[in-house]
């Protein structure tokens, strides 16, 4: 009988010394890199690199092709679109041994990296915010926050089912899928709970 509750395809690498959580489902030449801790029901694609370290909350969604490195903190939710890039230091030199300055990001609970975009590090991505598909983030972005381009800039506000909001002259938008209402004050979104 084995003590394993996560699913792993033949030719994934788990080192010793992984968290994975129950249910989680790691497929095709995948490694999971000693000390990194893993949620529940997460699934992590082809050819992805979890690296020592790396948090992944509870129902993380890991497209093909994305290596996550050493300081990148994931909240439960968060969706990791094909391709997409981390970086964990923000002045990289091949003949300078920068281990142990690694810095951290933190993808807040909800929030969606698009395909091919690039995170740099030591920065914050709020609550259900959106990067867009190619975008280079440099800066924090704000919780609910559609985020585009190269550098990312700011372009509206997504519902946590992930459409954009168009707001009243109250401030006031509701979310065409859930009909949930959201509300813009001072220059931020906050979800209406009714």
């Amino acid at each position: 009988m084995s003590d394993i509750e996560y699913s792993a395809h033949e030719s994934a690498i788990i080192d010793t010394g992984c968290l994975i959580g129950k249910g989680t489902k790691i497929w095709h030449f995948t490694h999971i890199m000693t000390g990194c801790k893993i949620g529940r029901h997460c699934n992590i694609g082809q050819n992805v690199v979890i690296s020592p370290d790396v948090v992944l909350g509870d129902n993380v969604k890991v497209q093909n092709n994305v290596s996550i490195y050493t300081g990148v903190i994931c909240e439960d939710d968060v969706f990791l679109g094909p391709s997409m890039v981390f970086t964990n230091v923000s002045n990289p030199r091949s003949s300078v041994n920068r281990r142990g300055q690694y810095e951290t990001t933190l993808v807040k609970k909800g929030a969606t990296i698009g395909a091919n975009s690039t995170i740099i590090c030591g920065i914050t991505l709020g609550e259900y915010c959106f990067i867009g598909a190619g975008a280079v983030v440099t800066k924090d972005v704000p919780p609910y926050a559609l985020v585009l381009g190269n550098p990312a800039r700011q372009s509206g506000w997504m519902s946590e089912f992930g459409h954009k909001l168009q707001f009243d002259q109250n401030g006031i938008a509701v979310c065409k899928e859930s009909k949930e209402k959201y509300l813009l004050i001072s220059g931020s979104v906050k979800k209406i709970i009714e």
